[in-house]
């Protein structure tokens, strides 16, 4: 069984509120919500707005995250995958996209652009320390473990 949240959502889009698109998504669809089709050049990155408002209850956050068929077979990414959206946070979502093909791409009004997943963080308290236990991987990093 999966825990469900209740979240406010504002949404002043012309869209459905976001969803999920199968009963064992993770991630729900964000939608484009704007008035004249966006062209992003090969290389180029733009800022698309959502129309979607939401109030995170305390200890959450919500990510966003690139859409896979957009990746594989446009070159489209969340640049800065993953964004994340405070639970302090009010503003409009609007979602950092980046072309990485060699081939113009075509943004319309409702195209389904990102995914959003919403999940429960911890906050860190440090707790400072001269030496740290030492692990079997120990300072092994960057590939150390072979292809």
């Amino acid at each position: 069984m999966v825990d469900k949240i209740k979240v406010k959502i504002l949404n002043r889009s012309k869209h459905p509120l976001p969803q999920y698109q199968t009963v064992h998504s993770a991630g729900m669809d964000l939608r484009a919500n704007i008035d004249d089709k966006i062209i992003i050049p090969p290389l180029g990155r733009v800022l698309v707005p959502t129309g979607i408002y939401i109030e995170l209850p305390e200890g959450y956050e919500a990510q966003i995250r690139p859409r896979s068929g957009l990746s594989i077979k446009h070159g489209i990414t969340v640049l800065n995958s993953p964004g994340t959206i405070d639970a302090d946070y009010r503003g409009e979502i609007k979602v950092i996209l980046i072309n990485l093909s060699d081939t113009y791409f075509e943004i319309n009004d409702g195209d389904r652009i990102c995914q959003m997943i919403v999940s429960k963080y911890s906050m860190v308290e440090w707790e400072e320390v001269e030496l740290l236990e030492e692990s079997k991987r120990g300072e092994g990093g960057f590939g150390h473990t072979g292809k």
